[in-house]
């Protein structure tokens, strides 16, 4: 069974309480380049983690009006939506942040852990070749994109434990020349990095995360880096609050986790609920239907 967080885990976080946080005068919006992919052949025939249930069916349909609200939302916001193309044989490309990692325009590419995914990180490489990208890094470890790494002015975090392996840390850590944090993931429910962590403004090494999420040395190492992070309950890690976007001002997150709504707002930034209860049914939202495309210097 996975393991339930206690109050005494919680408690562990010591940091003040997201309703005491002081709002920072103001907040900017930077725009983004996003790369998503339809859920045209989406389905969960198999479990590869346990939100995945073969015995539910999938209203594609639906799944595809909420992507599609999703896409249209980021471009109503001002950002650039790139599209990669569906293929039939991969249900799971819906989930676009699991292909690579982009920083500075060089992509370190994904190696999956489970073979019913293997070949997407083939059609992500291929997408950056014929798009320009000339820094493509093929690894040698299994990482799965920004499901496990997540990026902020200072650091590299990287999770571990279920998917993406330890040694992909120094992997990437030579590859962009920026320090890896490795964190370990120790509840199957969040499975990668970008179901517990969320990164509200890189430019500040600003964070929310699950601490349940984590081991004991993982969560004193958050602390440590991260003392004024916005701490989500977990009600709304288990809706996959942390499976948010934020591109500096505006949070695009699920809106089963309505508990994270007052805590954003009372540190300047914008929630703005989104509905993709049918992807997760194959254990993905908003994160990870999304993989940002970072520019020379961070930006697009």
């Amino acid at each position: 069974m996975p393991r339930e967080a206690t109050p005494s885990s919680l408690r562990e976080a010591a940091v003040p309480s997201p309703r005491e946080t002081t709002a920072p005068a103001s907040r900017e919006a930077t725009p983004r380049r996003y790369l998503m992919c339809a859920p045209a052949h989406f389905k969960v025939t198999y479990s590869i983690n346990p939100w995945m249930d073969p015995t539910k069916p999938v209203d594609l349909p639906l799944a595809q009006a909420q992507w599609e609200d999703l896409r249209d939302r980021y471009r109503a916001l001002g950002h650039t939506v790139e599209l990669l193309t569906p293929r039939p044989e991969l249900p799971d490309m819906v989930f676009a942040a699991n292909g690579a990692t982009v920083v500075d325009g060089r992509v370190l590419g994904a190696r999956f852990a489970y073979q019913e995914r293997y070949a997407e990180a083939e059609a992500h490489r291929d997408w950056f070749r014929d798009h320009g990208f000339t820094e493509i890094h093929e690894p040698d470890h299994v990482n799965e994109g920004e499901g496990d790494f997540a990026v902020t002015s200072s650091y590299l975090l990287a999770g571990r434990g279920f998917r993406s392996s330890p040694l992909s840390h120094d992997e990437a850590q030579e590859f962009f020349g920026r320090p890896v944090i490795g964190l370990d993931l120790v509840d199957p429910r969040y499975y990668h990095l970008d179901t517990a962590l969320c990164v509200l403004d890189e430019r500040g090494d600003e964070i929310m995360y699950y601490p349940g999420a984590f081991s004991p040395g993982s969560r004193s190492v958050l602390r440590r880096l991260f003392p004024d992070a916005l701490i989500a309950e977990e009600a709304d890690a288990a809706a996959f609050g942390l499976n948010s976007v934020s591109d500096g001002l505006h949070v695009l997150v699920p809106q089963g986790a309505a508990g994270l709504f007052d805590p954003l707002r009372a540190r300047g930034f914008e929630p703005v609920p989104m509905d993709l209860s049918e992807l997760l049914k194959g254990g993905g939202s908003v994160k990870c239907c999304t993989q940002e495309l970072r520019s020379q210097g961070g930006t697009p």
